[in-house]
């Protein structure tokens, strides 16, 4: 095998596992147990340099609806959203989430960054380098003064929904096939979020929001649009992908989009089902390339928030897909761009430093 490709990743969900399981944190992250896709021994073989870890505040269980899965195995599907979550009970999962994050910093693995110099710092460390984000604004109230003190914890990347409403906005709901166009936009709590984001200087995800919320981010905020974690939807039309017209509006802004290795995002009949070859991995690599340019494509894996191909498996699956991509016609200067350049760049664009 050739040289193994650095990857820093737009989103993974490792942070649940450890919330749903605290007392075995040391053993999932330190050792591995096998499960899931992410722990550190699993990073380090892969090439996984780090990433944004993301704070998603789960929806109260609902015995009266089947099973997520189940409904996207047979397309047409249309799953009813949760209702919100209120902001009382969001805050304390946050904070659990987040000292999660700092115990792994205090085990001297992982470097929680800021920066880009920070992120290098901790590369140069032998650390992995950290991105603190929130998937959904739940644990922010409308007045914003938790933005600030998560700011000061960290926080250098917000969604403002993770597709059920928030006091910020409205996002999609995972239906096949649709558009991304299914609701009201964000609200004039959500437009003050953008703006006092814009201050702070943290990154505005765009993934899980809704048309008409992407159109009102992108018409107030001064930074690059991102969408950390989102395909086309030109080849898979799932109202969680990306339009053509949407990746123009982020090419413009000289913005991003990081390719979401889920399986029903990747798809082309968006169904729930495991992916056996490169064939639709490499489409939307392709397709996001030629619409974006290869100075604006990165990646996004969704890890621990969804299935993905057989063929990445999990974080050290990252070569064999790295490989792939070679034998697709990918050169080694453009798979250093995709794996972690551009992400760095773009971080550049938005942080300022």
């Amino acid at each position: 095998m050739t040289d193994k490709i650095s990857v820093f990743d737009g989103h993974n969900d490792f942070l649940l596992r450890l919330l749903h399981d605290p007392a075995r944190r040391e053993e999932i992250w330190l050792t591995g147990e096998g499960k899931g896709h992410l722990d550190l021994p699993r990073m380090k073989a892969g090439g996984l340099v780090g990433g944004f870890f993301a704070v998603y505040i789960p929806s109260p269980p609902n015995p009266a609806q089947p099973p997520s899965d189940e409904a996207m195995k047979a397309p047409p599907y249309d799953l009813p959203l949760p209702g919100m979550v209120p902001l009382q009970a969001a805050q304390p999962v946050a904070a659990a989430m987040v000292g999660h994050l700092m115990w792994m910093e205090r085990t001297g693995t992982v470097s929680i960054c800021r920066s880009v110099a920070d992120i290098r710092a901790a590369l140069a460390a032998g650390q992995i380098a950290a991105i603190l984000h929130f998937e959904g604004a739940e644990p922010i109230g409308a007045d914003l003064d938790a933005l600030h003190v998560w700011h000061a914890a960290g926080l250098r990347s917000l969604g403002p929904v993770w597709s059920r409403p928030t006091v910020f906005g409205h996002g999609v709901p995972f239906r096949f096939p649709a558009g991304p166009d299914t609701g009201p936009g964000l609200t004039e709590a959500g437009k003050r979020l953008i703006r006092e984001c814009n201050a702070l200087k943290i990154m505005v995800d765009l993934s899980h929001l809704n048309e008409k919320g992407f159109d009102d981010v992108a018409a107030i905020s001064d930074a690059p649009l991102v969408a950390t974690h989102s395909n086309a939807h030109a080849l898979t039309p799932l109202t969680r992908n990306l339009t053509d017209r949407q990746l123009d509006v982020i090419r413009d802004t000289d913005g991003m989009v990081g390719l979401n290795f889920g399986n029903i995002f990747l798809r082309p009949d968006g169904r729930y089902q495991t992916i056996t070859d490169w064939e639709p991995v490499l489409r939307h690599l392709d397709y996001l390339i030629a619409r974006l340019g290869e100075d604006r494509v990165g990646f996004g894996s969704d890890f621990d928030g969804t299935a993905v191909p057989a063929g990445i498996g999990d974080a050290a699956g990252l070569p064999d897909m790295m490989e792939a991509l070679r034998g697709h016609g990918y050169d080694d200067a453009l798979l250093r761009k995709l794996g972690h350049e551009n992400w760095f760049a773009l971080l550049g664009r938005t942080w300022g430093k």
